[in-house]
């Protein structure tokens, strides 16, 4: 099977899925200007994920000592047997007994996972697969569906910005507002309390064993071993249940940041109301040299046009379109198809009404056609 071309034409999801759906092995090369990926496939699914530019910190070896699953001594003692041997790290800190198989078969998975959640954000760049026998060690690697790995990568760009509403930075620590005890409630002596426990998932009981000591969001999402979005989303849900009380980076540094953050935000929120006012003020004057031209208000003359500007409208309804073509994926990806219209987005919870006209007063213009769709703001 001959697959090559570029993102614009042929998005991640569309690759992913056609290489799952055909059940082909091979290596699936992605390059766009700064990075280069390259997915490991077997029988349709993604076994592993290497990224050219990975930093020192993603790296197997370092992955297990943030884990706290293996010290640095450990790590280096592996390295030099690496060096001598040329054989898998994996391999190797399994015979030495420094982990377990099934410990090493968690980190891969998310090694793997959150290299593949990098493509996600691609809107350019080129592809091509390399159809080919692919072998792996079946005891420390399990491989992933396409149809997973999409719904998962789009349900993660579709929830990071509620998350970070809260869970604002990796430097991030907490206070432990309730004492939870997993066997019933909150240990105050009075038993359960308001549900807490009950709503408490396993992600959130892990992390909140982990949320001590003045652990940051980073070290939380280390020693979880859940990565990052999961890690912090079970941050955010203790925060939302009253359990801990996040606490800003103290650091001047940190505050610099966000300072610098603020400023540029609000430079660009003042130049386009800048921009806004502008054209405002244009359409006026035109309207009011219109008037006086033509005598507009006199009797007898036909009312003129208003003249309305909606640069802000289109200005956030960019953002609005990519969100409903992320749900249109999601929806493809369990259904086999996309919807005869968007309101089965809404039936199926993957939009709300709101979304398929905001910020505009009519519905966006939804038409499926062939195995694709036309998407486009309504004219106003």
């Amino acid at each position: 099977m001959a697959l090559t071309g570029t993102l614009k034409d042929f998005g991640i999801a569309e690759i992913l899925q056609l290489i799952g759906q055909q059940s082909k092995s091979g290596v699936l090369h992605l390059k766009n200007k700064a990075d280069e990926i390259h997915v490991v496939m077997w029988m349709g699914s993604v076994v592993s994920a290497e990224y050219a530019g990975r930093k020192a910190r993603e790296r197997l070896g370092s992955l297990l000592v943030r884990a706290d699953l293996i010290t640095a001594e450990q790590l280096e003692e592996a390295l030099s047997v690496q060096k001598r041997t040329l054989r898998r790290l994996g391999d190797i800190v399994v015979e030495l007994g420094m982990v377990t198989k099934e410990q090493l078969r968690e980190m891969t998975v998310l090694q793997t996972t959150q290299t593949l959640y990098k493509l996600f954000p691609w809107k350019t760049g080129t592809y091509a697969f390399e159809p080919r026998d692919v072998t792996f060690d079946r005891d420390t690697v399990s491989p992933l569906r396409c149809e997973s790995v999409l719904m998962e990568g789009y349900r993660i760009i579709d929830e990071w910005p509620i998350v970070r509403r809260k869970i604002t930075s990796a430097a991030m620590t907490f206070e432990r507002l309730k004492v939870l005890d997993p066997s019933g409630g909150p240990v105050d002596g009075r038993g359960p309390r308001d549900g807490e426990s009950a709503a408490l998932g396993k992600n959130e009981w892990r992390v909140y064993g982990l949320a001590v000591d003045g652990a940051t969001v980073e070290r939380i999402s280390d020693r979880s071993r859940l990565g990052e979005f999961e890690a912090s989303k079970a941050l955010f849900n203790l925060v939302n249940l009253g359990v801990l009380r996040a606490i800003p980076p103290a650091s001047r540094s940190a505050a610099a940041g966000v300072e610098a953050y603020a400023r540029s935000w609000r430079e660009r929120v003042r130049r386009g109301a800048a921009g806004v006012l502008a054209t405002v003020t244009i359409a006026v004057a035109l309207a009011a040299l219109v008037l006086v031209v033509t005598g507009g208000g006199a009797p007898g003359r036909a009312p003129l046009r208003a003249i309305d500007d909606n640069r802000a409208e289109r200005f956030i309804s960019r953002y609005q379109v990519e969100r409903l073509r992320a749900a249109l994926e999601v929806y493809r990806v369990e259904n086999g198809a996309y919807p005869q219209s968007l309101e089965a987005l809404v039936e199926t919870g993957l939009a709300r009404p709101r979304d398929l006209r905001y910020p505009w007063s009519q519905a966006y213009a939804y038409r499926r056609q062939g195995s694709g769709y036309l998407l486009a703001p309504p004219v106003e």
